[in-house]
């Protein structure tokens, strides 16, 4: 395990350009909407100033402080909760924060259920009094910018544990609140809502793996994917769904969201490797928030060690 890093070794933000734009960008030209988004780019909001609640007392004394860690600068908490992928509500990085002040994520519940043993309903609280750990995991988003961040959270494996999976069950899916009123953009059709994803279970089951419940010693912000989020550092961000509600065994491959939207361009599995461009796009290097020029992706996103050994004799290319 690398040797943790001094807080004060953090990194700048800078704003670069979002998928959706890149996306529409020949469809918008000429449009207002296109003149819209380049005066929304040209004169981004400030940033939301940190408004998350302190971990309470029983969450942090659920740390054991044996997560993973790494030598890389932080990324600043400012920069991480107001550069955001967050459809449900905006589809602009620099609007998610604002756009997502004052979301309620009190109630909130986690049914897991499917092809186990123990189906059950977890409610937020209780998923805060399971054995946290506070991990340094590397983001890394399928348009070419990465963040480094402490995640604080559990694995997933300890949650499915408890529900005791059968042997059928081949693949764990997750889904994303379905609340227009709370996620406004849900309004819209710029996706099918609501978000779903999925993992195979050896994937699921990673001690990599983790729901994550908070971030630097802050709870969960709303725009960093709050009361509950998955994190699977060895996949592209969009893998790792945010404000989850429920999670359910299956047997077969489940649906999800971007793969379902643009199959050729994202695939089931979405592990980040430099070998394999997206179609718009060369994957080979990336851009940490904060840092000039371009560093070189790698294969894994740096986890190749820890996880390689799950798609031993897959063809990478082909199974994207």
């Amino acid at each position: 395990m690398a040797e943790k890093i001094n807080e004060d070794k953090i990194t700048d933000q800078q704003t670069y350009l979002n998928r959706r734009t890149f996306m529409r960008a020949a469809a918008l030209a000429g449009t207002a909407t296109a003149t819209t988004l380049l005066y929304r780019r040209l004169n981004p909001p400030p940033p939301v100033p940190v408004e998350g609640e302190k971990l309470n007392d029983v969450a942090k004394a659920a740390i054991d402080g044996n997560g993973f860690t790494t030598n890389e600068r932080l990324t600043p908490i400012t920069d991480i909760t107001n550069y955001n992928n967050f459809y449900e509500f905006d589809t602009t990085k620099d609007g998610v924060a604002s756009a997502a002040r004052g979301f309620v994520t009190q109630p909130w519940a986690v049914e897991v259920g499917g092809l186990v043993h123990k189906p059950k309903i977890f409610d937020i609280d209780e998923l805060l009094k399971f054995p946290l750990e506070e991990r340094v995991y590397r983001l890394r988003c399928v348009e070419g910018w990465s963040m480094v961040i402490p995640w604080i959270g559990f694995p997933l494996k300890k949650l499915l544990e408890k529900v005791e999976p059968t042997p059928q069950a081949r693949y764990v899916a997750f889904e994303t609140l379905l609340d227009p009123k709370r996620m406004p953009n849900q309004e819209t059709g710029v996706l099918d809502w609501p978000y779903v994803e999925g993992l195979r279970l050896d994937e699921a089951m990673h001690p990599l793996t983790i729901l994550a419940t908070g971030l630097y010693d802050e709870k969960l912000p709303p725009q960093n994917g709050a009361p509950v989020r998955l994190v699977v550092p060895w996949k592209y961000g969009f893998k790792s769904i945010k404000s989850v509600v429920k999670i359910t065994l299956v047997a077969d491959e489940p649906p999800a969201t971007w793969n379902i939207q643009a199959p050729h361009e994202y695939g089931f599995y979405s592990n980040v490797n430099p070998n394999v461009s997206h179609p718009r796009w060369s994957q080979a290097t990336e851009r940490r928030i904060g840092e000039f020029g371009r560093r070189k992706t790698l294969l894994f996103n740096g986890y190749a060690d820890q996880v390689a050994h799950l798609y031993q004799g897959m063809d990478l290319v082909r199974n994207f």
